[in-house]
């Protein structure tokens, strides 16, 4: 059984699956010229999926994929089926954070992967006959000479249950969190190789159980997937996302792209190319009433609060490793816990676009206006 004590042999067999499906990509610059990586950059990017498509992620073209108030329903009908979409835009270090349920259904795996075209890697999978565990992993630029780096982790009911799972990365470790507690630590001193070129993030569910997949895989999944038990859906909610741009904390200013200034691939020799026409638009509604929609890049300008969204506050209580605890008090709007005109309630730990602003801080800005005009 898949909840018990596994064996090494079916932790190979894990990270040997996880390189099958994921170690491709369209350009690797280890060995030629690429594309930069567009980057998110400054702020906080979130997607609430109970409220239909975002405008941050692109899907397959048969993705079978709909929109309900439990989230994105990721479904697989037949074995041929994959449902997954991708961010266009890449985070160079940095802290993502997934709310689902994933799916039921041995063989069938759900999977959040945080990917770069030099093929670094890191993951969370679950596999659909699994009811107490979930699978972390990392890969480094491809390597497939060993498979040590899975691991599993208890979780209570993945399969029927919500839960929140991160990432948390920067140069010096990377850790997987479910529901705020730290499950694994991976340092970067402590390892051979060691993910550390700008990701994308993608999320989906396939299928390792059919008819036509290798044994081993299939062995790793927990057998063939019965397709008379059909449909198979996994739900995921949100996704907040936070660019560290090479650093070791949220992006300070607009960042533009990252470019492999060689072929080696690491942190030292990718560059941080700044700058953004999000800026010249942010200068110019910096005193606009103007909520931001949900599912886009939320800017921010720090210290001083905009549209809501609090900074993060910031603790190492890890060797260093950054990690971030999110508030949003929009002003105006009621505290995390209660429900506005809306009807619909905030969560405490995902960021939040402000919906409004307080009529005080409207007569504020105002007065400010006033002034000026007067003294012009």
């Amino acid at each position: 059984m898949l909840n018990q004590v596994l064996s090494s042999t079916v932790v190979c067999l894990a990270a040997l699956n996880l390189v099958s499906a994921q170690t491709f990509t369209d350009c690797n610059p280890l060995k030629e010229a690429c594309p930069s990586n567009p980057a998110f950059g400054k702020g906080v990017t979130t997607c609430n999926f109970t409220n239909g498509e975002c405008s941050v992620f692109t899907g397959n073209l048969d993705s079978t994929i709909k929109y309900y108030k439990k989230g994105a329903k990721f479904t697989i009908k037949e074995e041929t089926n994959a449902p997954t979409i991708a961010t266009e835009k890449y985070i160079f270090f940095g802290r993502v954070d997934v709310e689902l349920q994933a799916a039921p259904g041995q063989g069938i795996v759900t999977a959040i992967v945080l990917k770069s075209d030099t093929l670094d890697e890191i993951d969370w999978e679950w596999l659909g006959g699994d009811t107490t565990q979930v699978q972390s992993n990392y890969l480094s630029k491809g390597d497939t000479t060993t498979y040590d780096r899975g691991d599993f982790h208890n979780v209570t009911e993945p399969l029927t249950t919500f839960h929140k799972y991160s990432i948390e990365w920067n140069k010096n470790a990377v850790q997987w969190i479910i529901d705020g507690n730290v499950v694994r630590t991976l340092k970067a001193a402590e390892v051979k190789g060691f993910p550390q070129s700008p990701m994308q993030i993608k999320l989906g569910i396939w299928c390792a159980g059919g008819s036509r997949t290798e044994q081993g895989t299939v062995d790793w999944a927990g057998g063939r997937t019965d397709f008379s038990k059909a449909p198979f859906d996994a739900y995921y909610k949100s996704v907040t996302i936070v660019d560290y741009a090479g650093g070791n904390g949220p992006a300070p200013k607009s960042v533009k792209e990252y470019v492999y200034g060689d072929n080696r691939g690491t942190v030292d020799s990718i560059k941080v190319k700044y700058g953004s026409t999000l800026d010249v638009e942010e200068k110019k509604n910096s005193v606009k009433n103007k909520p931001e929609p949900i599912g886009t890049e939320i800017e921010t300008d720090a210290p001083r609060e905009k549209d809501g969204q609090s900074n993060p506050t910031i603790s190492k209580p890890y060797g260093g490793l950054v990690i971030l605890n999110f508030t949003a008090t929009p002003v105006g709007t009621p505290a995390p816990g209660n429900t506005g005109s809306s009807g619909q309630g905030f969560n405490d730990d995902v960021p939040q676009s402000a919906a409004s602003r307080g009529t005080i801080q409207e007569g504020f800005i105002a007065g400010i206006l006033f002034v000026v005009y007067l003294a012009a």
